[in-house]
């Protein structure tokens, strides 16, 4: 394999469970200097996934470094499950359940419509639990801090929200959105919706633009083909 990371090269990686995005990042940064000898590399990633997320995440390098905002720009593709009847303070697992609810009237008529209200374009909330900058700060820490905190809406657009499999109290989907979408804030709402509670259990990115999953390595396979060329 013939690589040129100093002048630019884009490298789709299938993000392990619990794992940043900044873990990646500085994992193959660290590879790239004490493997392959790159003492000096420009390294970043475009669009960033929760630690408890898998999927799609793209490497940029040297020069391509610059194409980050660009790659931040197209509209990304996720499947995953929620759990509906109860919530959590950071809408996914990271945090315990705070609440409960029943879910005894919530058919699976009621959940396909839902989905329905959802698409096109709309305002959310971002999560408190988010690395959205305050003050120099990300939101998480004042989050974690118990630290009141009011977020802007921002706008979003939801272009596709299939339900693929319901088998209360979980139920799976596929989600098409434009950036800036926050799936587990979806979710919250999408709780809200049927007068419930909801929180995201699983979520991987299989599309990020014209970039797909299944063409991504795993992190330790990239490594293994660039040291075995």
């Amino acid at each position: 394999m013939d690589f040129s990371f100093s002048e630019g090269e884009i490298l789709l990686v299938n993000k392990p469970r619990e794992w940043t995005s900044f873990d990646v990042v500085n994992n193959f940064r660290y590879f790239l200097k004490s493997k392959l000898g790159i003492k000096k590399i420009r390294i970043g990633h475009a669009g960033t996934l929760d630690p408890l997320a898998t999927g799609l995440l793209i490497l940029c390098t040297g020069r391509f470094t610059k194409k980050i905002e660009e790659f931040k720009e197209y509209d990304k593709e996720y499947t995953g499950t929620f759990i509906l009847g109860a919530t959590t303070p950071s809408y996914d697992m990271e945090t315990k359940i705070d609440a409960t609810y029943p879910v005894e009237g919530i058919t699976q008529a009621m959940i396909r419509e839902t989905a329905e209200r959802f698409l096109g374009s709309s305002f959310q909330v971002p999560p408190v639990f988010s690395a959205i900058k305050i003050g120099g700060r990300r939101a998480y820490d004042y989050a974690r801090q118990k630290k009141e905190l009011a977020l802007e809406p921002k706008p979003i657009q939801i272009a596709a929200f299939e339900i693929t499999r319901i088998t209360m109290p979980e139920v799976g989907f596929r989600i098409i959105c434009s950036k800036g979408t926050y799936i587990r804030a979806l979710v919250r709402d999408f709780g809200a919706a049927l007068h419930s509670g909801a929180y995201l259990s699983e979520l991987c990115r299989t599309r990020i633009g014209p970039y797909y999953l299944r063409d991504a390595n795993e992190l330790d396979e990239l490594k293994k083909k660039l040291l075995t060329g």
